[in-house]
């Protein structure tokens, strides 16, 4: 699905990350947010802007909005082999609780996705 058709589904809203001025985007996050839980669904930093704080204040301001439209709890999935991405999400306040064997279709074979999940409006 187009991210244009996924925008308009219920639940689901993104986070622009901008520099300084309107049009230098550094990231951004899409997520969805139903029933009491929100899910991030996809999460991209500009390369040049990596480990440079970009990914945490996108999943901050995201957890924020998600808390703020009533949701407890957010999850995730990530491939269990971008430990870059798991250390992110372990910094922001994700623990690991499960885990999907041959979750990610890859040219080598399908890869796990650790499921991560972090407590909101506690």
């Amino acid at each position: 699905m187009a991210f244009e058709d996924l925008l308009k589904s219920p639940g689901v809203f993104a986070v622009l990350g901008e520099a300084g001025e309107p049009g230098v985007e550094k990231g951004f996050i899409l997520c969805r947010a139903i029933a009491g839980e929100a899910e991030i669904l996809t999460i991209g930093v500009d390369p040049a802007a990596r480990r440079r704080g970009w990914g945490g204040a996108l999943v901050e301001m995201a957890a924020g909005i998600a808390s703020e439209t009533g949701s407890e709890a957010m999850f995730l999935e990530v491939a269990a082999d971008n430990a870059g991405a798991i250390a992110l999400y372990a910094a922001t306040g994700f623990a690991r609780v499960g885990l999907r064997k041959g979750y990610y279709p890859h040219q080598d074979g399908a890869r796990d996705a650790i499921v991560m999940r972090r407590a909101l409006n506690s």
